[in-house]
């Protein structure tokens, strides 16, 4: 796929991941649209990166995703969608009940999976408008394999994996040109994993993967890790459970 020339949407894209895509997309001669909740973190991204458009958007608000596609479609459109947007709240995840996990447990779900469903569809008869698109959408190593310390996390993402693939067969059979990729990091070094202690890979190796996967058409971009214990779980399940639940893990849920 060719990304010179092309207009991208970011979600998430102050940081980590995103902050790291919109870098790189630039560099590769791209225009980048980045959206975010926290408005001094779209303006400290817009001072990194000039040529950034910032958009304040909550990924999990369905009013705020409406008001993001009318204000796409002023600025002319985009070519690829980029669903990186993302939350993790540990305090759901360490255990199966207290009084936050469903309320937390519904806010994961929101933003990591419907959130994205919204902003697939709202934007579906644009990208299908373009020459050549794109829909992205991160999702994890833990769409393979579980961790027990990010139960309701692991399950947002399983729910994106499949939804994903689903989508990619949907567009095929009805002939659609959209192209659908998935993006399957491991520990990534970002905020949300400050407080781990896992091997983590860092965001600019992550992108360079993505970017390479898409100019390829790899549909199937696992980074790092992933490709490993991809092979490991169809292999030998409990050993990839194993993998990913290490004892050292396991006791912070004791």
């Amino acid at each position: 796929m060719e990304i010179q020339g092309k207009t991208i949407l970011i979600t998430g894209g102050t940081a980590g991941i995103g902050l790291e895509a919109a870098k790189q997309f630039l560099a590769n001669s791209a225009k980048v649209i980045i959206t975010g909740r926290d408005q001094s973190k779209l303006d400290k991204a817009k001072q990194l990166y000039p040529a950034l458009i910032a958009i304040k958007s909550d990924a999990g608000n369905a009013d705020d995703a409406q008001l993001l596609f009318n204000q796409i479609k002023e600025l002319g459109g985009i070519d690829i969608l980029y669903n990186n947007a993302g939350v993790l709240s540990m305090s759901t995840n360490m255990g199966v009940a207290n009084d936050r996990h469903s309320k937390e447990a519904e806010h994961e779900m929101n933003v990591n999976y419907f959130g994205v469903i919204r902003l697939n569809n709202l934007f579906m008869e644009m990208l299908k408008s373009r020459k050549e698109s794109a829909i992205i959408n991160t999702t994890s190593i833990l769409s393979y394999v579980p961790s027990a310390l990010e139960a309701t996390y692991s399950a947002s993402k399983v729910a994106l994996h499949f939804y994903t693939e689903t989508l990619r067969k949907h567009l095929e059979i009805i002939n659609s040109h959209i192209k659908v990729f998935e993006l399957l990091p491991p520990v990534v070094a970002t905020n949300m994993t400050a407080g781990r202690n896992d091997k983590k890979i860092t965001p600019e190796k992550v992108v360079k993967t993505l970017i390479a996967g898409l100019k390829k058409q790899q549909f199937t971009i696992r980074v790092g890790d992933t490709k490993l214990l991809y092979l490991v779980n169809r292999l030998f399940p409990k050993m990839a459970f194993g993998l990913v639940n290490s004892d050292k893990n396991i006791k912070q849920l004791q």
